[in-house]
């Protein structure tokens, strides 16, 4: 046995190797690893690791069934609060949420919950375990709309309850940004990402890919013309911002989104696949959040020397810290306090380089983080050839635009109650980053329960 104090390493693939594929990095505990870990959990009375989680898995009571041997049984207790508890496992900022709560972390690490959760899907996966359905259904038609965490995690709930789902998807692909947003090497896509909508469909939900809502139907002939009682409105936030600074129109500059989606849903990081995209020998990524480092992280393996700018300090990054560190082991370069002022290009409208200003931090602004603030004087350029902006992305309006009576707010966000999901017109509902703006895969999980909440409360008070 192990210091209860120290969490059981978690097996990586070597920085110099895995910079130079898409395999996954993590390789996340085997059998004998995760029942040890599992020991350090101290089944508390009152768990606050279960209030740090956003869809309150009972992590005391998945655990314990870990360090018995029962993994199907704490598969099971997953699958009460959560339809991607593999996805979850990888992508969730476990050290901010349930991790961050953990007693074990006040004295020592805290229990490893998001590697126990993955290894819990593995193994049922691998097992052929799948969730358990409703036991009949209720005759009720509803409809959600993307087909991303909130939708899976509202279609998934809905369809426990006994409702007939149908999830509209835009893209030829299910999944949202866990198929199109998140590089292979940190969420494998058909080990993880297929086998968790399989164990969705599994539960009786039915997805319609290539329908655009709003183009190839609108959400009041769903309601009106196609026999849905309700909506969930999923449909995530896909829309790039950009920074408006001269040269942002040259050829080579591109937002972390498209560059994303061209190599995770249109596979252009494998030789096999006809996908055009700018590969770069030196690259530029714009930003400090979790996209920034895929992207950056992405174009390493695609052979560039590769460039963070961001404006604030390491202290202020928004990434995970696990990200952070990843990036840096690969060999991706941080340029921190600094914000590009210019793209520079060639007299083919081609990027060569990027201008950028010094910063300094001043008072906290509105978020709590410090501001930055330009030094005079310190202008400097980066020869690059390639420059991808990740600066956050905000809804597509199609949706809002073509729904009669659905409010939005200033950003293009859909108003919607934060408890049930509720929005200005009767029977729709929605969340995740079509009402938050982008978040994270775990809050819009929680949207999701929030939203099939809502709906069957409004079924049965009709």
């Amino acid at each position: 046995m192990g210091d209860v104090l120290v969490r059981i390493p978690v097996r990586e693939q070597d920085p110099k190797v895995r910079a130079t594929n898409f395999d996954e990095v993590c390789l996340g505990y085997n059998k004998e690893e995760a029942m040890e870990e599992a020991v350090r959990c101290l089944g508390c009375k009152k768990p606050r690791c279960v209030q740090g989680c956003p869809v309150s898995i009972n992590i005391p009571g998945f655990i314990t069934e870990i360090k018995e041997g029962n993994f199907e049984k704490a598969y099971q207790i997953i699958g009460e609060s959560s339809a991607l508890p593999a996805v979850c496992g990888r992508v969730c900022p476990q050290e901010t949420q349930c991790e961050g709560k953990c007693v074990r972390g006040v004295k020592g690490d805290a229990v490893s919950i998001g590697k126990l959760e993955r290894f819990v899907a593995d193994w049922a996966k691998e097992n052929g375990i799948k969730p358990i359905p409703a036991a009949e259904k209720n005759g009720h038609k509803i409809a959600v709309i993307g087909s991303g965490p909130a939708g899976l995690t509202c279609a998934g709930d809905l369809a426990r309850m006994g409702y007939d789902v149908t999830i509209f998807e835009a893209l030829h692909k299910a999944g949202g940004v866990l198929s199109y947003g998140i590089p292979e090497f940190r969420l494998p896509k058909s080990k993880v990402v297929d086998a968790e909508i399989e164990n969705v469909k599994s539960l009786g939900v039915k997805i319609e890919t290539n329908v655009i809502i709003g183009k190839s139907v609108t959400i009041d002939e769903l309601l009106k013309e196609e026999g849905f009682e309700a909506v969930f409105i999923g449909s995530g936030a896909g829309l790039p911002m950009f920074m408006h600074i001269p040269g942002e129109q040259a050829n080579g500059v591109m937002s972390a989104n498209e560059y994303l989606t061209r190599n995770n849903l249109m596979k252009a990081y494998r030789d096999d696949y006809d996908t055009p995209i700018a590969h770069g020998k030196k690259v530029a990524v714009v930003g400090g959040g979790n996209v920034a480092m895929d992207a950056a992280r992405t174009a390493l393996r695609l052979g560039a020397e590769v460039h963070i700018i961001y404006r604030r300090s390491e202290a202020e990054l928004p990434a995970r810290a696990e990200e952070v560190h990843h990036a840096k082991e690969e060999g991706v370069q941080f340029d921190l306090l600094c914000n590009p002022t210019e793209i520079l290009t060639d007299d083919k409208d081609w990027v060569t380089g990027i201008r950028c200003i010094r910063m300094e931090l001043g008072e906290p602004d509105a978020s709590g983080r410090r501001r930055p603030v330009e030094i005079p004087g310190s202008e400097f350029e980066i020869e690059v050839d390639t420059v991808i902006m990740s600066l956050g992305t905000s809804p597509n309006p199609l949706i809002s635009s073509t729904t009669v009576g659905l409010d939005v707010n200033k950003r293009k966000c859909i108003i919607a109650d934060e408890e049930f999901g509720q929005t200005s017109k009767e029977g729709v509902y929605a969340g995740g980053d079509a009402v938050t703006g982008a978040a994270t895969v775990i809050l819009a999980m929680g949207a999701g329960k929030a939203g099939a909440k809502g709906i069957d409360q409004f079924i049965k008070s009709k």
